[in-house]
């Protein structure tokens, strides 16, 4: 993706944002036929403050990067809404997706390079692919905590019946532009 791509998504992020705390409508965009899985995260500092995405690219590129920009922000069950003034203290990262792959096992996921995605017994975790380098763990460590932020054993992802897929993303920030 070229650096201005970037910037604009950036942009229409934050801008989502500071449309919602307004109260304006999402704006609506020219229907470019990308439909890529992505995330949005939002880092108060080095802090995560709210990270809401989709494997799937559910509408065009640019809607869904509006619409996950204020899913972060509002709708991460894990944190308060954000503050309008928490806004400004805020950085924004964007992931965009490739199309997960089924792997025939652990030793095909590469921590750092690929994201992952555990299912198993009726549950599912993904994990993207920086959060290896962000917490340092192995391969090991990393699929023993994507089973149980799955809500199953540390071990669950060694199961016959797991699946595994894999995933790559184009990772972007405001500090990095």
């Amino acid at each position: 993706m070229e650096k201005e791509e970037k910037t604009e998504l950036l942009e229409i992020a934050r801008k989502s944002i500071e449309d919602a705390f307004n109260g304006i409508p999402l704006e609506d965009f020219p229907d470019d036929g990308r439909r890529n899985g992505a995330f949005v995260t939002l880092r108060k500092g080095k802090a995560l403050r709210g990270c809401i995405g989709y494997m799937a690219g559910m509408c065009d590129l640019k809607r869904q990067i509006a619409l996950l920009a204020r899913d972060a922000a509002f709708s991460d069950y894990r944190f308060p809404p954000l503050s309008e003034d928490e806004l400004m203290l805020c950085t924004i990262e964007i992931s965009v997706l490739t199309e997960p792959e089924e792997i025939k096992g652990p030793e095909e996921f590469i921590p750092g390079r690929d994201g992952i995605i555990l299912s198993v017994k009726g549950r599912k975790a993904v994990f993207l692919p920086q959060v290896a380098d962000e917490t340092g763990w192995s391969r090991e460590e990393m699929l023993s905590a994507l089973a149980e932020k799955a809500g199953l054993e540390s071990d669950a992802w060694k199961d016959e019946d797991a699946l595994l897929m894999t995933f790559r993303a184009e990772v972007f920030c405001e500090d990095d532009l």
